[in-house]
């Protein structure tokens, strides 16, 4: 199904027909900066926040991360987050899963699971570079959306 047959935020399409879903939002996003944007659906199912970000020729999922809010170490006034991250046979998008899930948990003092598969050939540092930089801006769009609106 086309992420555009999806149904709006709220609703389901359980036996085809529209029902609404009591404490579950989604919502998608994208980064078009530079050569290598980023897109993301994300869902909030009560509390917890579920986010996909994918990019490249072959979407798929190669980590996934869930973190889990916790005062801070250091300064226990401030929220941190602990993550534990699952990552696929042959695939890097640890890193990515793991800067994601931990900031968005932090900032949004909530449990955050996330997955991420992104793909291009032949990447140089220089792309790699911009396309964690445009997960960084996804994240933050991701973190706007979710104080507006949850």
């Amino acid at each position: 199904m086309p992420w555009s047959s999806w149904p709006s935020i709220g609703t389901s399409w359980e036996d085809g027909r529209a029902a609404e879903l009591p404490n579950m939002k989604k919502f998608e996003l994208s980064t078009e900066e530079g050569e290598y944007p980023i897109h993301s659906i994300s869902i909030l199912v009560g509390e917890d926040l579920l986010t996909c970000l994918w990019g490249g020729t072959k979407p798929h999922i190669g980590a996934i991360a869930v973190a889990l809010p916790r005062p801070s170490i250091a300064d226990h006034s401030v929220t941190s987050s602990t993550v534990s991250v699952f990552t696929l046979l042959g695939h890097k998008e640890d890193e990515i899963v793991k800067m994601v899930s931990e900031r968005l948990s932090a900032r949004l003092k909530r449990n955050v699971v996330a997955a991420a598969g992104i793909h291009w050939d032949h990447l140089n540092e220089d792309a790699i570079a911009e396309i964690t930089d445009n997960c960084k801006r996804l994240a933050e769009k991701v973190g706007d959306v979710v104080e507006r609106i949850g």
